[in-house]
């Protein structure tokens, strides 16, 4: 894997890790609201990302086969974002102007802790396609360096 692939591959980390910390941080910002256009609560939302490149099987002893991984290595990428099919929570608020008969009003199936830990995860990612970065920069310039030499 050349200096460049290493970029790419952590540049497509970074791309996809910030989209994911923007559907957190919009679930987020929605987690009371209980009207949308399209009817009822709002929907949680999740990315699902894939490798990109020819699809393959992530298998350990590929790695150390050059023939079965070259040009396979080429990052991650967002296939679709999708909407939680799990149902919405039901409050008690007979004061609330979407409750229903008995009172009940349904919220966002969205949980804050769940998207806390979710938040932190794509940001540890995040973070760490940055030191990937940060090292083949290092290696690089060290590589220059000893030609210098």
């Amino acid at each position: 894997m050349g200096l460049m692939n290493s970029f790419a591959i952590s540049a497509s980390g970074l791309t996809a890790e910030r989209l994911r910390m923007d559907v957190i941080s919009n679930n987020i910002a929605n987690v009371n609201t209980t009207r949308t256009v399209e009817g009822g609560p709002y929907q949680r939302q999740r990315v699902i990302f894939e490798p990109r490149g020819e699809k393959m099987a992530f298998l350990f002893p590929a790695i150390f086969d050059r023939s079965k991984t070259a040009g396979q290595l080429q990052g991650v990428r967002v296939t679709q974002i999708i909407d939680d099919t799990a149902p919405p929570r039901l409050v008690y608020d007979p004061g609330h102007p979407d409750a229903d008969k008995e009172g009940y009003v349904a919220m966002p199936n969205v949980n804050i802790v769940k998207e806390m830990v979710d938040m932190i995860s794509a940001t540890r990612a995040y973070e760490a396609n940055v030191t990937a970065i940060n090292s083949a920069k290092q290696m690089a310039s060290k590589a220059l360096d000893i030609l210098r030499i």
